[in-house]
């Protein structure tokens, strides 16, 4: 549960340093695959974070506002 932990603070943090970034982009940064990295993103949104998700080739996640 740590490390889950761990990765959710990271994943924010890589969120909040670029406007958008790519589900394998942020999947080789983290050293996760991208089924990881969409998990992730699911629990931060159940969290109550505003992630964004722009679908197809050049799509990707973006912290919203709020």
């Amino acid at each position: 549960m740590i490390e889950t932990s761990a990765r959710l603070l990271q994943l924010l943090s890589l969120l909040q340093l670029r406007r958008e970034w790519t589900g394998p982009a942020l999947a080789q940064r983290m050293d996760v695959t991208e089924r990881t990295v969409r998990r992730d993103i699911g629990k931060l949104r159940t969290l109550g974070y505003p992630i964004n998700a722009s679908p197809g080739v050049a799509g990707g996640y973006q912290l919203g506002a709020g």
